[in-house]
């Protein structure tokens, strides 16, 4: 079974800009977690323009539908920001495409120490060839269906509605 990787942004593949301090996009940081991660099944990594999901509006969330309508694997994790995660999930929900898509990220950048994007990673991808066709979130080692789903800001968790 191939897998579909879409990268959207989002915090797992910041960069930090060690003279001014801020976070930004440069290139992805999937190719080398998918090496890093020891992914065996083969991947397929379609790259989406890299944004904040703050920054993320409708037409972004429609280019991920596309996406995922156009991808020829069944099993597909999307990497995107946490902060929209749920309303990007929901675009895709209801659009019925009987596929198994799962949506992670990070709440750390991949390339800062202590991030959680390596296990999350390999987390989605591991659950994306197993579960039945529907839209996930899986964060943390837990997994939610996309329509009860929320951030906890305050925790930095995902958790049930």
């Amino acid at each position: 079974m191939t897998l579909r990787i879409i990268a959207t942004g989002g915090t797992f593949d910041k960069h930090y800009n060690e003279l001014d301090g801020t976070l930004g996009f440069a290139d992805s940081h999937l190719p080398a977690a998918i090496a890093r991660a020891r992914i065996t099944a083969p991947v397929e990594l379609e790259l989406l323009p890299l944004l904040d999901s703050l920054d993320m509006g409708d037409a972004d969330r429609e280019r991920v539908l596309t996406a995922c309508q156009a991808a020829p694997e069944r099993a597909i994790v999307i990497v995107h920001g946490t902060d929209t995660m749920k309303e990007t999930a929901a675009v895709l929900g209801p659009a019925v495409l009987d596929k198994t898509i799962v949506f992670t990220g990070a709440m750390i950048p991949y390339e800062i120490d202590n991030s959680d994007a390596l296990f999350n990673l390999g987390f989605a991808c591991g659950v994306a060839q197993a579960l039945p066709p529907g839209v996930y979130v899986a964060m943390n080692g837990r997994i939610f269906a996309w329509d009860n789903v929320q951030k906890n800001r305050a925790a930095g968790v995902f958790q049930p509605m």
